[in-house]
């Protein structure tokens, strides 16, 4: 079974985070043991982002970094169903994402449209919208 990053590159709908990934030097970290979760954006949600947010975080490196490490759980795998039994989780970047179940599963404001992707080191659950760390406040894009 390919690792969350294979998996993504293979479901052909993540081209701007597996991009993202790379640039920031994270794609090799993502094929290490795990287990990893993953709330992955789809390449529409992160179209969804203003103009030139995208282009602007590819020239910002720490702040790449900060946005990408903010959608993986480290050291667990933790499915949809499990997801119920809490109302947070704590990233790799060091925040923490608000769960809520009552309608579907939503992580922050990002709903989860595809849950429980297996991977061999980990599950991606796929979300329709790009979360932003508070820590990096408002995103300019590149003008």
């Amino acid at each position: 079974m390919p690792d969350v990053v294979d998996t993504a590159i293979n479901a052909g709908t993540f081209a701007t985070l597996v991009t993202a990934l790379n640039v920031a030097g994270l794609a090799e970290g993502l094929k290490a043991e795990g287990p990893f979760t993953v709330f992955a954006p789809t390449d529409e949600a992160f179209s969804k982002l203003p103009s030139g947010t995208v282009e602007a975080l590819l020239e910002n490196i720490p702040a790449l970094i900060k946005v990408l490490t903010y959608h993986v759980i480290p050291d667990q795998k933790i499915t949809a169903a499990e997801m119920g039994k809490t109302d947070s989780v704590t990233t790799s970047e060091g925040s923490t994402l608000k769960i809520n179940t009552s309608d579907g599963v939503k992580v922050n404001d990002a709903k989860v449209i595809t849950p429980d992707v297996e991977a061999d080191n980990g599950v991606i659950h796929i979300i329709d919208t790009v979360l932003i760390p508070e820590s990096l406040g408002k995103l300019e894009p590149v003008s």
